[in-house]
């Protein structure tokens, strides 16, 4: 037989064929990323690098050399990110760039297991139940077991539900899980181990899905059917994953499962920013890597265009101190700044009147409330602040609040949609039918039993279950949902007629119903978008939205509010000036973690993560003095504060305004 060798083609395109001059936008190492040809490619891009840049510059590049939009698989953590990408992405290029894949892993695999769904034995039409949903089905399991009655104390509902997915995540034995995290319930691991499994059937036979199923059963499908491994790989010539360190076990291993055909999967982000350990996040998952993924090119992104040098000076010597991470310097050709300043203040009522001062004066400079930022390790450690920034009529906002479906009218809403698209959804009717007077769980359970085997499950009026004192309010309730079921309305008209019913609910069940009505209008109106309920349904269970009136509504206007958050919620935004407080021995590092090298790893990269938000000034603070329970007790500085030393730190003394005398013109009064 002979041969006829086929020459490979000339590299794709010299930089000159491309419209977008990447070079002169683009610095070397971002361009040496951009343009990466093959094979596993993982980024690592220090903080303020350019990462979302590089991604973005990185789509537009694949466009230009001529593959087809569809064939880019871009993983995000929220949706929000990616659909930001890619619209940089089509202002950079064009349009084309619109029919990128995006989204997050939770997404992207509830699209598969709609599509295969017959191959996992669900209906197309199961149901996404969320994070207080899924607690709400652990703790109706753990009353049917008669677990609420054991002798000793027994898990409640948010640990169990802790332990199941923490067992799940991490890949670890149930035992090992309670060994490592909760040792007083180890007694319970029988009945812990019967609660997962009966929480398991639970949701197969009302065909739901928590968040942590779609990623399973996701991978599970891969793994075991060859056939539809590569159906879906063979779409994928390119994988790009953004936030590679926040990822999970199982997230890994989606990702090598989705780029198995073409091999050409990019991995960005930053080991020195993985802080969402408690989310089931593994650190070892960008470590490893190059050992996942053979043949790896590693390119680090050092060049920060956010702070100032001396911010990032502090930042390289606190990451110096990480036991396992790579190796890279942070550096800038920003001006110079100030050396971040420590402050130690004599009580934490007094670093609360500092950093109020503080921002008032910045704000008498020219400095917007909203460019300035005070970070905290936990939501309490702000409590003192609030306060004084009440009594000083400073308007902020604090991040970390509830999120929009997590609110309870929204929810009430929710549920009737979901009934509507699955009627075997014991969770939503639960929620349904407990609105109605005169209905408790047990009734709503036996209501249910009586829908799981009717004709026409929407037509509860007729169940013989049903109470003379509530026949009217079950007749309204049938006469909505069988109408919208065999009528022909938009999505929009469904919310909007769900909330009509649910009005007088609100009215009598909340003092602040006016603001909740008006959460309810703006739903109406984000419906309007979609032209699936269960599409709607679904988006907002993976990507919930932030925002409520009743969280946010201002009685007057005001100018855009100071911004206090906790690090894990900073983690990706960015100040002029950043206020860090309570920087104390026991809450950064915290107490639970100076025995584990890696929880100590994990405390020190969020020090990193706030270190890193400032972009011209930061104010490292804490005070001398704490109170307690047990009374007043000496303080220790954090020990990554203190490992870093004077040579890029600049201690500041708080005076009283009335005292006599300064020992320096450096000092700072307060007043």
């Amino acid at each position: 037989m002979k041969k006829f060798i086929l020459k490979k083609p000339e590299a794709s395109y010299r930089e000159a064929d491309y419209t977008i001059k990447y070079s002169d936008l683009l610095n070397n190492r971002q361009v040496e990323a951009v343009f990466h040809d093959k094979g596993p490619l993982l980024v690592i891009a220090g903080a303020g690098t350019g990462k979302t840049r590089t991604l973005v510059y990185r789509v537009a590049r694949l466009i230009e050399s001529g593959v087809h939009p569809s064939e880019i698989l871009l993983l995000t953590f929220t949706r929000r990110a990616a659909n930001e990408m890619i619209q940089r992405a089509s202002s950079l290029l064009d349009d084309r760039c619109k029919q990128v894949k995006g989204g997050t892993f939770h997404y992207y695999c509830s699209q598969i297991l709609h599509q295969y769904a017959e191959k996992i034995g669900y209906p197309g039409n199961f149901t996404i139940i969320d994070y207080a949903d899924s607690i709400e089905v652990v703790q109706l399991v753990r009353t049917q077991l008669n677990l609420h009655k054991a002798k000793k104390r027994f898990p409640n509902k948010h640990s169990l539900m802790s332990i199941i997915s923490t067992s799940k995540n991490k890949h670890l034995d149930m035992r090992v899980v309670l060994t490592e995290y909760y040792p007083q319930f180890l007694d319970f691991e029988d009945e812990i181990l019967q609660l997962s499994n009966e929480y398991e059937q639970y949701k197969a036979r009302n065909y739901v899905m928590d968040f942590d199923d779609l990623l399973f059963k996701t991978r599970e499908l891969l793994s075991g059917d060859d056939e539809v491994r590569k159906q879906i790989a063979l779409k994928h010539r390119h994988v790009l994953v953004d936030e590679y360190q926040d990822t999970n076990k199982i997230q890994a291993e989606l990702t090598q499962l989705f780029s198995s055909v073409h091999r050409n999967v990019m991995a960005v982000g930053d080991d020195a920013q993985s802080i969402y350990a408690f989310r089931g996040a593994d650190h070892r998952n960008i470590m490893a890597f190059p050992e996942m993924f053979e043949g790896t090119k590693l390119i680090k992104l050092e060049e920060n265009y956010r702070s100032t040098p001396e911010i990032l000076q502090a930042a390289n010597l606190i990451l110096d101190q990480a036991n396992h991470k790579f190796e890279k310097e942070l550096y800038s050709n920003n001006e110079s700044g100030d050396k971040p300043a420590l402050i130690k203040a004599p009580s934490e009522h007094d670093q609360s009147r500092f950093v109020t001062q503080a921002v008032l004066q910045l704000r008498e400079s020219g400095l917007n409330l909203n460019e300035m930022a005070v970070l905290v390790r936990n939501g309490r450690d702000s409590f003192d602040l609030e306060v004084e920034l009440n009594r000083n009529n400073i308007p902020f906002v604090k991040y970390g609040g509830q999120k929009f479906t997590e609110a309870a009218h929204v929810k009430d809403v929710l549920a009737h949609a979901r009934v509507l698209v699955n009627p075997l959804d014991t969770i939503a009717w639960n929620r349904v039918l407990m609105l109605i007077d005169g209905i408790g769980p047990k009734t709503a359970q036996d209501l249910f039993d009586w829908i799981r085997l009717a004709k026409n499950p929407y037509e509860l009026h007729t169940s013989e279950m049903v109470s003379k004192s509530y026949l009217r309010q079950m007749k309204s309730l049938s006469k909505l949902l069988v109408t919208i079921k065999d009528g022909e309305f938009g999505v929009g008209e469904i919310i909007e007629k769900i909330v009509e019913y649910y009005r007088v609910f609100c009215e009598k069940r909340y003092d602040d119903y006016p603001k909740r009505l008006k959460d309810l209008d703006a739903f109406i109106n984000l419906s309007m978008n979609y032209t699936l309920l269960s599409k709607l349904i679904e988006d907002l269970a993976l990507d919930p939205i932030t925002a409520t009136a009743v969280d946010t509504e201002q009685k007057t206007k005001d100018e855009a509010p100071l911004v206090i958050s906790t690090i894990h919620s900073a983690k990706g935004l960015e100040w002029e000036h950043v206020f860090l407080i309570q920087c104390l021995d026991g809450i950064i590092p915290s107490a639970y973690s100076v025995e584990d090298e890696e929880q100590l790893d994990e405390e020190l990269r969020l020090l990193y993560v706030a270190t890193t938000r400032a972009k011209n000034m930061l104010y490292y603070s804490y005070p001398a003095i704490k109170q307690s329970t047990y009374g007043d007790y000496f303080t220790q500085l954090s020990r990554f504060i203190e490992n870093i030393g004077e040579q890029c730190i600049e201690e500041w003394k708080l005076v009283e305004e009335d005292q006599p005398e300064l020992d320096s013109p450096d000092q700072k009064m307060l007043n």
